[in-house]
């Protein structure tokens, strides 16, 4: 029996917590090859209730620069047919948590999400990509998923540290070991 909570009893720790914010869907489908796992969404992308919604992220300018002779819609249900058309399927490693602003060091009771359940619904998955540091901190919970799992430089704005070029090689790596792109260019 579950008990109500109140000032004498804290809310019990699987209890959901009603002030958690909540992340956004798994944009898959059965023919996605990579999985780019991000930690959870920004404030704009929560906002939008869209993926990569900030517009500094290099996201989209990294997969667009990617596949440059299929150019990438710029409405966002377009972007998330032509990512799946790709062979790109999107999620992030946390279903909840609570933060103050975007950055990923200001995430506290993070849940996770439902890693084994979302690969059986995606059978030709060959790649894992973490979108940073933070997603790639759980990789030993991705590792059995696919076939192999990678840590990619970061597209939010606060990695500055790697240019868009240098981003754009290890994203476009990612995608010729996942078989989306030819070995050499």
């Amino acid at each position: 029996m579950q008990r109500k909570a109140d000032s004498k009893h804290p809310p019990l720790p699987f209890a959901p917590d009603p002030a958690a914010l909540q992340g956004l869907p798994p944009l898959v489908n059965t023919q996605i090859r990579v999985l780019i796992l991000g930690s959870f969404p920004g404030v704009a992308s929560l906002q939008a209730g869209q993926y990569y919604a900030h517009p500094r992220n290099q996201f989209w300018p990294l997969l667009a620069a990617i596949w440059p002779e299929h150019p990438q819609p710029t409405d966002y249900a377009g972007r998330c047919a032509w990512l799946l058309e790709r062979g790109v399927g999107l999620w992030d490693v946390y279903a909840s948590c609570q933060r103050q602003g975007s950055l990923d060091s200001a995430i506290e009771n993070a849940r996770l999400n439902d890693f084994p359940v979302l690969a059986a619904q995606c059978p030709q998955l060959r790649l894992i990509a973490h979108n940073g540091g933070e997603s790639h901190r759980h990789a030993r919970l991705t590792r059995d998923l696919a076939a192999q799992t990678l840590r990619l430089p970061s597209s939010s704005p606060a990695n500055a540290s790697w240019s868009f070029a240098r981003k754009l090689e290890a994203w476009r790596q990612a995608m010729r070991m996942a078989g989306l792109l030819p070995l050499s260019d």
